[in-house]
Formats: C-alpha cells, sequence, structure tokens
C-alpha cells in the first residue's frame, strides 16, 4: 500500500512538472507586436502575432517589440539665412520594420534618442539654407526633405520614418511685430490704390454724365429755338394772309417779342426793376418804338444772309 501511494504521489508530482513546463513553455504573442527569441542568450528567432512554444530555461524572450506607429516632437532653434532666429517644432513618426525587428533591437539601444539627433541635424541643415519667408512658404518641402534624410538613417537601423512635419515655425515677437507691420503697410498700399482707382472711375463716370447732359441741353435748346422760329414764321404767314402790309407784320411780331421779354422779366427769379414812363398811351409808344428799333438795328447788325421775319424774296414783277 505504501508502494502504490508512493508511485501515486510520483506521477502527480510529474504530471505538476509537465504542466508547470507546459505553461512556460506556451507563450501569446499580441496584435502588432514582435517577440525577439534569445536561445542560450543568443539571438533565435522573431515571433509574431498568436500561440507560440520555447524551449523553458533555454529559450527566453528577450524583447517585446511594438510594430504600431510611434511620434516624436523635436523642439529646436535655428537660424535663417536672412539671420533670424527661429523656433522650429516637428513631428516625425516612425516604426519598427517588421521585417528587420531583430536589426532594430539589437543595433540601437535608444531609437528616439538617435532618431532626435538625425532630425535637428536634418532641420538645422534645411532651415538656414531659406529665408524666413521662404520657410513658411516651402514648409512641406522641408519637412518632405527632413523626411528623407532621417528615413535612409533610419532604415538602416531597422525603423521606417512614415511621416514627417513641421507643426511650427515661430520668431520671435519682435520680428512678428515687424512682419504685421510690413503686411500692415503694404494693405493699406493696396487700398490706397484701390481707393485712387474708384475715385479715378466716379471722375470719369461724372464727365461722361455732364458731357450727355450738356448735349442733351444744347439739343434741347436748339429744338427749343427752331419751334420758336417756326412758330414766327407761321405767324408772319397768317398775318400777311389777311393782308398785313409786311411792315405792320413786322411790327406786330416785335410787339409779341417785346411782350414776351417783359414777362419773362417779370417772372424772372432774378429779375430787376424796370422803370416805364409813366405817360400812356404816349410814352408806351414811345418806349415800343425804341424797343422795335433795338430789335431791328439788332438784326440789321446781326449774322449776314439771315433774313427779317416776313422779309423773303418776292419776285420781280416789273
Amino acid at each position: 500500500m505504501a508502494f502504490i501511494g508512493f508511485g501515486t504521489t510520483f506521477l502527480f508530482l510529474i504530471l505538476v512538472i509537465v504542466v508547470v513546463l507546459l505553461f512556460l513553455s506556451l507563450y501569446i504573442v499580441p496584435q502588432q507586436n514582435a517577440y525577439v527569441i534569445e536561445r542560450l542568450g543568443k539571438f533565435h528567432a522573431v515571433t509574431v502575432a498568436g500561440l507560440h512554444m520555447k524551449i523553458p530555461f533555454i529559450d527566453r524572450i528577450a524583447q517585446k517589440m511594438n510594430l504600431r506607429v510611434s511620434q516624436l516632437d523635436v523642439k529646436l532653434e535655428t537660424k535663417t539665412l536672412d539671420n533670424v532666429f527661429v523656433t522650429v517644432v516637428a513631428s516625425t513618426q516612425f516604426r519598427v520594420d517588421a521585417r528587420h525587428v531583430d536589426v532594430a533591437y539589437y543595433e540601437l539601444q535608444n531609437p528616439a534618442a538617435q532618431l532626435r539627433s538625425y532630425m535637428e541635424d536634418a532641420l538645422r541643415s534645411a532651415i538656414p539654407a531659406l529665408t524666413l519667408d521662404d520657410a513658411f512658404a516651402r514648409k512641406d518641402n522641408v519637412a518632405l526633405d527632413v523626411q528623407q534624410t532621417v528615413g535612409n538613417e533610419m532604415q538602416r537601423f531597422g525603423f521606417n520614418v512614415v511621416k514627417t512635419l513641421i507643426t511650427a515655425i515661430d520668431p520671435s515677437a519682435q520680428v512678428k511685430q515687424a512682419m504685421d507691420s510690413i503686411n500692415a503697410a503694404q494693405r493699406e498700399k493696396e487700398a490706397t490704390r484701390q481707393r485712387a482707382e474708384a475715385q479715378r472711375i466716379a471722375i470719369e463716370t461724372q464727365a461722361q454724365a455732364d458731357a450727355e447732359k450738356t448735349r442733351l441741353q444744347g439739343e434741347g435748346q436748339a429744338n427749343y429755338r427752331r419751334e420758336i422760329a417756326n412758330g414766327i414764321v407761321d405767324q408772319i404767314k397768317s398775318l400777311h394772309a389777311v393782308g398785313m402790309d409786311i411792315s405792320e407784320v413786322n411790327q406786330v411780331v416785335m410787339f409779341n417779342q417785346y411782350l414776351d421779354v417783359m414777362r419773362s422779366m417779370s417772372e424772372s427769379k432774378n429779375a430787376k426793376t424796370v422803370v416805364l414812363p409813366a405817360s400812356t398811351p404816349a410814352g408806351f409808344k414811345n418806349m415800343y418804338d425804341e424797343v422795335t428799333n433795338a430789335l431791328l438795328t439788332g438784326q440789321a447788325v446781326g449774322e449776314p444772309g439771315v433774313p427779317m421775319p416776313g422779309s423773303e424774296s418776292r419776285p420781280n414783277r416789273g
């Protein structure tokens, strides 16, 4: 019975040892991870996501490498080509190359520090070759150059540089203020030019409107005088048709013009005082004679070739 009890205990111990060894042999690698396995201190294999087995006490997990993308932010001060000190902030995204996990583990002790050094060196080489304005305008080109330079260096150590971004280029406060002043002056200059152009257009438009107004007024005045002349001619023809002598017709026409002038003077806002003779009708007859004589004299010394009203040429009946 004692032998049976001892055998049962021994089997139980053997079973426990097997379970422990099996537990120590099996391991699971999570997704987006890779484990570096060493056998007796020497690199043996790289295992990826899934269930794996190793030899207990002989194989060991040397390093658990994360294959996801990591980001490193770099901030440094440098000088541009036009001697302006700026603070540049760059962010680079990198990851372990799944094909070279062992290289990434064994080659670099501190990958982030090494990458930071490469980034700072590349930025200090790229920014001083550009002026401040070019650094802002060509920020993406600078980031691409830094990415290629750093990527080529880190690839030798089993790392891939996925993306590099220049997130900020900050000059000093005095430089910012000077840049704002320059931009404000340029915008004010452009605004002044636009206001002057608008004023020129307004003047040209007003001049064209005044010219058109003058032309229309001239045409209206010409039409007005033409209608007056036509009315006088019609009046002379009407009086001459009823048998009045031409001299009488002329006097009637002159008298009507006289009355029109007097009415215009009385209705005008700028009318002046007119002193008329007190004797009536003799005084009125004298004033009428003076006005008609003045009108006739004015027409006599007028433009040559303009006939007197009613003095149309008649055929010679002799």
